[in-house]
């Protein structure tokens, strides 16, 4: 049985309750505002132990902040490349998908994330300035 149990709580009812695929920081924020005792160090923790566990969904990227998804059903994301939010995809999931990998000998295939990239609808209507995969506008 885990210690931390009222944190991990803590944790699992802030990623539920902003449900918007919120980052370490704003999960973070959150419950300090109920709970201004707790450490970045135990939210941090929780998450990876949560995501570990299969609790919830890690959504990671290689130029942002890891994303956490309470949806751990199988599932795609879009990430918007101006202001990085993320969200789900609504599509048929391809659970075949890893079938038809080749020239890949000796690799084991458990899973896969697509993450869709582009712009939400806000910062297309807001013509935002577009962003590299390295974070500089152009």
């Amino acid at each position: 049985m885990p210690k931390n149990t009222i944190q991990r709580r803590l944790v699992m009812e802030a990623v539920q309750a902003l449900h918007n695929h919120p980052c370490a920081e704003e999960i973070y924020a959150h419950i300090c505002k109920s709970h201004p005792g707790i450490s970045k160090a135990t939210v941090y923790r929780n998450l990876g132990q949560l995501a570990e566990r299969g609790e919830i969904l890690r959504v990671s990227h290689l130029d942002a902040a890891d994303r956490f998804d309470f949806n751990t059903g199988p599932h795609y994301h879009f990430r918007c490349r101006s202001c990085g939010a993320v969200f789900d995809v609504e599509t048929d999931y391809q659970a075949g998908l890893l079938n038809g990998l080749k020239n890949l000998d000796g690799f084991v295939y458990e899973t896969h994330d697509i993450v869709f990239t582009g712009l939400c609808p806000d910062c297309n209507a807001t013509g935002s300035p577009k962003r590299t995969m390295h974070g500089k506008q152009s």
